[in-house]
């Protein structure tokens, strides 16, 4: 099963907000338009405005309103995309030069700060303050799980709680404002907008986790990437967390020592990555990510049987079963 076969039941209402996208990224401006033709180019499997027509869909329908939500979500993942390249001095995005190595960091920024401000001036011309106060508290999850992120990275203290603090805010919030505001454009229940909000928060703690685990698992000809990146970039994730907790003090230290130093962590990382099967930090991870696969499909319940339904629990199949 592919992302194409799980979003099937809306694949006609994805082409028209793919559509309408476009659309609204053309400009006049010379070099903005040609950034932005750029992005476009760049576009991932759109995952997240497939979940907001999905949850629009389970809950009653797509409307207009549904397109515009969709719209905004794209428009504020491709803006943080642009930023976190900035931010982590990425060169390349989805097999191309990243925005930053073809245009320097200033355009790259300001190009992700038009991209936000397009998706809020966009709502607020249609009246959408709803969807304005999800993702203002997305954007506002996102940058806190950052930062928290950076200042534990740089003090080696990062517990379990912390890491989930860290991947809910900086993961999961947008999978589950996307959800919400797509249910939001369909009905005006509020138990059903609350339960799809549940449904994208547990469904990106698991698919952070998955993504996490590739780092040491994964198949560097299919994911097109080498093992052990996270462990070279100091990127402490819940394998590596769980290993930590479990070890004698002793090894804790050497451990700490290789992750300190960067010279170390590149000729080191597969004496890292033993040492996390070692210790079943693979297997405990790989455990809580499917306790969190369970609770997203369990919010589904009150929803009753259609396609989207059934797309909604394909794409947590998904998530848990992917190699790359």
């Amino acid at each position: 099963m592919n992302i194409n076969d799980v979003t099937a039941s809306v694949a006609d209402e994805l082409e028209l907000f793919r559509k309408r996208y476009r659309e609204l990224l053309r400009r006049q401006n010379t070099l903005v338009d040609k950034v932005t033709r750029y992005v476009l180019r760049q576009q991932g499997k759109q995952i997240r405005p497939a979940m907001v027509l999905l949850s629009a869909a389970v809950s009653g329908g797509v409307t207009e309103s549904s397109y515009r939500a969709a719209i905004m979500v794209e428009l504020l993942h491709s803006a943080t995309l642009i930023h976190d390249d900035v931010v982590d001095g990425a060169e390349m995005r989805r097999g191309l030069p990243s925005i930053n190595a073809v245009w320097k960091n200033k355009i790259s920024v300001l190009i992700g700060d038009y991209l936000l401000s397009r998706g809020l001036l966009y709502s607020l011309d249609s009246g959408d303050y709803g969807f304005l106060h999800q993702v203002s508290d997305a954007v506002r999850r996102m940058s806190e799980g950052e930062i928290l992120q950076i200042q534990k990275t740089r003090s080696l203290d990062i517990t379990e709680e912390d890491y989930l603090s860290v991947i809910s805010d900086k993961t999961a919030s947008l999978i589950a404002s996307s959800c919400a505001m797509g249910a939001m454009s369909a009905t005006t229940d509020e138990e059903s907008v609350a339960a799809l909000k549940r449904y994208g928060e547990y469904l990106g703690l698991a698919f952070q986790i998955r993504d996490d685990l590739l780092d040491y698992t994964g198949d560097s000809k299919k994911t097109g990437k080498e093992m052990g990146i996270d462990i070279r970039d100091k990127k402490i994730t819940l394998p590596l967390i769980h290993a930590l907790s479990k070890a004698a003090p002793s090894e804790q230290k050497r451990i700490r020592s290789i992750l300190k130093s960067s010279g170390k962590r590149a000729m080191k990382r597969g004496e890292v990555i033993e040492f996390v099967k070692r210790m079943d930090g693979l297997t405990y991870a790989a455990g809580v990510a499917e306790g969190f696969a369970e609770e997203s499909r369990r919010a589904l319940d009150r929803f009753p049987e259609s396609s989207a339904k059934r797309s909604l629990l394909n794409l947590v199949d998904f998530v848990m079963n992917r190699q790359h």
